[in-house]
């Protein structure tokens, strides 16, 4: 361990336990992309054709998870450099793209369930 990393022991442990979340986030957002997948085959019965809205979220879910654990990855590294800096800014930019993409997939996912009860 670096000697200036050792001196900011707490917040490099806050930071790692930030990027864990963000990985716990996308892992959220990939499992709702398998859960409707799930879920139009279980409506289907088993049948060989799969509505295009459900290829559509599960696809989206996927993305949007990527962009989200690439996002925490991205910003695990600059606070870390910012951190030994002494220069830490906040990740705003990064939470509103998260939040939108979030709010996407919920609403998709919201409006397809709501159309299988239909």
């Amino acid at each position: 361990m670096h000697k200036q990393e050792a001196a900011y022991i707490q917040q490099h442990l806050a930071n790692e336990r930030t990027y864990l979340a963000w990985v716990r986030t996308a892992l959220a957002m990939k499992g709702i992309g398998f859960l409707v997948a799930a879920l139009e085959y279980a409506v289907q019965s088993g049948e060989a054709s799969v509505r295009l809205p459900a290829v559509v979220i599960s696809a989206g879910a996927f993305s949007a998870g990527m962009v989200v654990l690439l996002i925490g990855t991205i910003l695990y590294f600059r606070n870390r450099r910012s951190i030994n800096a002494s220069s830490y800014q906040s990740a705003a930019a990064s939470i509103l793209i998260s939040t939108v993409l979030i709010t996407i997939l919920l609403v998709s996912v919201f409006f397809y369930t709501w159309t299988l009860s239909l």
